[in-house]
């Protein structure tokens, strides 16, 4: 007997990666020597005080029981901490921010929470596809609107006040934006904290790149009266290269945040104190953190550009982030060009069409691979030149 599946799973596909890495790891697994360098993982290790303090925290009487759903209200201080000291944003510890076991677990508990099935859903093309996927399995419609070099990779707000908006709920941005680098500005905040006040839309920027490669750190919720329009996703994964610890949060207006710690609540029992108790130390860690990680990351960035160049490919050096968003020759579709690359070279690039359709004609570089592979890289396809 077949029992058959939920009918909103016709609506998506597999993430790309959960199913290219398969491909990659069968051909890893045939002796082929890949270089993945698709993935934003980070290769480099958490500050010594996290982990010093997670260790500390698993022998502490009563770690591991059942914990808060909205976390110890030293994490919830933490992240209000954090904010006041990094985007000069003020938020009430006990109302205005819940953690997170990652911040992708955030887009569905935000959507759950506020769309229904036929609400329309305002999405970056190109963009993060989670944004897509969840809003699909959720009911609603997916409605894309395009960011292109040309305009900066920011929002046409003229074209999109020509769109009928009626249905459209909630509005994605994620600034610095992924996978493109932009890094956005306070100016352009205003500008769609303006938009959605006047469409009447939930704005939700993705925050986890701010403080990559990025001198101006910003959040939606430093716009006098966002709070009335926006709430922020934040995450450790790639600040504090914590990725697989599923740290993160979400922080706005109280009753926004209780409308989406009513699905949070029906959805997992609570973060383990001990990731918490790391993630506490995470934000509290010194300027120096972030100066050490972006010289290793500038440095990295240097050698991707000099690979991007040899594959004739241009880019932007003002772009920010774990990432080079690189711009293909004329003609070139990115993902038969990556196929060649990962098949006759070993070499693992993300195709930009993997964002939408907007991303066809780029290729994505992460920045989560040593010098030596980025050099390596470099000499295996300086055979191809």
């Amino acid at each position: 007997m077949s029992v058959q599946t939920a009918k909103r799973l016709e609506t998506v596909e597999e993430y790309y990666f959960s199913k290219k890495l398969r491909e990659v790891a069968a051909l890893a697994a045939a002796g082929k020597p890949i270089l993945n360098m698709a993935i934003g993982s980070p290769d480099l290790a958490p500050p010594k005080e996290v982990v010093q303090a997670i260790q500390e925290a698993v022998l502490v009487e009563g770690a591991h029981k059942y914990q808060s759903y909205q976390g110890i209200p030293e994490f919830r201080k933490a992240i209000a901490d954090f904010y006041k000291d990094k985007y000069a944003v003020t938020l009430d510890p006990d109302t205005e921010t819940l953690p997170l076991i990652g911040s992708k677990e955030g887009i569905m508990h935000i959507s759950m929470a506020y769309l229904n099935e036929g609400d329309e859903v305002l999405i970056p093309n190109p963009g993060y596809p989670t944004y897509t996927s969840v809003a699909k399995l959720v009911g609603a419609t997916p409605v894309f609107y395009d960011l292109t070099a040309e305009n900066n990779w920011e929002p046409d707000f003229e074209a999109l006040r020509k769109r009928d908006l009626s249905k459209a709920k909630i509005m994605w941005v994620n600034y610095p934006h992924m996978p493109t680098g932009t890094s956005g500005s306070k100016a352009l905040l205003e500008k769609l904290v303006a938009f959605a006040k006047e469409h009447q839309l939930l704005l939700v920027n993705d925050n986890p790149y701010s403080f990559i490669l990025n001198e101006q750190p910003m959040s939606i919720l430093s716009v006098s009266g966002a709070k009335e329009v926006a709430l922020e996703l934040n995450s450790l994964s790639k600040t504090f290269n914590m990725a697989g610890w599923r740290v993160g949060m979400v922080s706005g207006a109280a009753e926004k945040i209780k409308a989406v710690l009513k699905v949070k609540s029906n959805m997992d029992s609570g973060m383990f104190q001990g990731l918490q108790k790391g993630a506490i130390a995470a934000l509290n860690i010194s300027a120096d953190w972030y100066s050490t990680m972006n010289a290793i990351y500038r440095e990295r960035r240097l050698l991707i550009w000099e690979l991007a160049t040899l594959l004739g490919c241009t880019y932007d050096t003002e772009a920010t982030g774990m990432f080079v968003w690189a711009k293909l020759p004329e003609n070139i579709e990115a993902v038969s060009f990556i196929d060649t690359i990962l098949y006759e070279h070993s070499v693992f690039i993300t195709p930009g069409t993997i964002f939408g359709s907007n991303g066809e004609g780029y290729i994505r570089f992460s920045l989560c691979v040593t010098k030596e592979n980025i050099r390596e890289a470099i000499q295996r396809l300086q055979v191809r030149a």
